[in-house]
C-alpha cells in the first residue's frame, strides 16, 4: 500500500510539472511580449583566467544575441518590439547536476527534474525571473580545450551551456548560446550527429542557392556553415548565422 501510495504521489508531480512547463514553453513562445533570458555565468574550473572572465561579464558581453534575434524576428515579420532581453546574474558557485551519458528514458526524466530543481535554487536575479535560464559553465582553453556537449531543455526552458573564458572565442560562445537557447522553445537539432554536417535542405541557411556551395551563413540550427558537401566550417559569431524556415515554424515564428 505505501509503495502504491508514492507512486501515485510521484506521478500526480510528474503531471503538475508537465502541465507548468507547457503553460511556461506556451507563454515563451506567443511572442506577444518581450521574452525575458537569464545568462547565469559559472566557472567550469580553477583557472585565474576564469574567474577573471567570468567576473567581467556584463550584459554587454551578449548583446549580440538580442541584436540577432531582433533581426531575424523583423525578417519574419513579428511585430514584437522587443522580442528578447537578456539579464545576467551575479556568478552561480555551485556545478549543476550531471548529465547522464546514454542515458534510459526514465534517468533522462530523474536528470531533467533535478536540474529544475537545482535551477530553481541557484536563481539569484533580483525581482521577477526570466522565463529562461541559462547556466552557462566558462572554461580556460588553455586548460580544456575540448568542452563537454551543451544541453537546451524544453521541458522546463533551461539550459546547460559549455563554453570558453576566452575574448577570443566571445562571438561563437554566443552562436552555442543562442544555439541552445533556440532548443528550449522547441527548435530541434538540424545537423547529423555522426558527422556534424547541417542536413539539406533544413540545415541550410540558403537551401534554393544555385549552385548549393558554399553557403555564407550557418543555419543555427543546422551549427555549422557548408561549404561543400563533406566539409562544413564553425561561424566565428551570430552575424554568420541566421534562422531558417523550419526552426522558425518550431519556434512560432512561421506558420507550419
Amino acid at each position: 500500500m505505501a509503495k502504491a501510495i508514492r507512486i501515485i504521489i510521484l506521478l500526480l508531480i510528474l503531471a503538475t510539472v508537465a502541465q507548468e512547463t507547457w503553460l511556461a514553453r506556451s507563454r515563451a513562445t506567443a511572442w506577444q511580449n518581450t521574452l525575458y533570458v537569464g545568462i547565469y555565468p559559472i566557472a567550469g574550473d580553477a583557472s585565474g583566467t576564469t574567474q577573471r572572465y567570468v567576473g567581467a561579464l556584463d550584459a554587454d558581453s551578449f548583446r549580440a544575441i538580442d541584436a540577432f534575434f531582433e533581426e531575424e524576428a523583423k525578417r519574419y515579420g513579428l511585430t514584437v518590439w522587443r522580442p528578447l532581453s537578456i539579464t545576467v546574474a551575479p556568478p552561480v558557485a555551485a556545478m549543476p547536476p550531471a548529465a547522464p551519458r546514454d542515458a534510459n528514458p526514465f534517468q533522462s526524466i530523474f536528470w531533467s527534474l533535478q536540474m529544475r530543481w537545482w535551477a530553481w535554487r541557484n536563481d539569484h536575479i533580483a525581482g521577477p525571473k526570466p522565463a529562461v535560464r541559462l547556466f552557462v559553465l566558462y572554461h580556460d582553453p588553455a586548460v580544456n580545450p575540448r568542452i563537454a556537449h551543451s544541453v537546451g531543455l524544453e521541458r522546463g526552458l533551461v539550459g546547460v551551456i559549455n563554453a570558453f573564458a576566452s575574448p577570443a572565442m566571445t562571438g561563437s560562445n554566443n552562436a552555442i548560446i543562442a544555439h541552445e537557447l533556440l532548443h528550449t522553445l522547441g527548435a530541434t537539432d538540424k545537423y547529423d550527429p555522426a558527422t556534424n554536417l547541417p542536413r539539406f535542405p533544413d540545415g541550410y541557411a540558403d537551401p534554393e542557392q544555385n549552385p548549393r556551395h558554399p553557403q555564407e551563413y550557418a543555419e543555427i540550427m543546422g551549427g555549422r556553415i557548408p561549404v561543400t558537401a563533406t566539409q562544413a566550417e564553425t561561424p566565428h559569431s551570430l552575424a554568420q548565422t541566421l534562422i531558417g524556415p523550419a526552426t522558425a515554424k518550431e519556434i512560432k515564428w512561421a506558420r507550419p
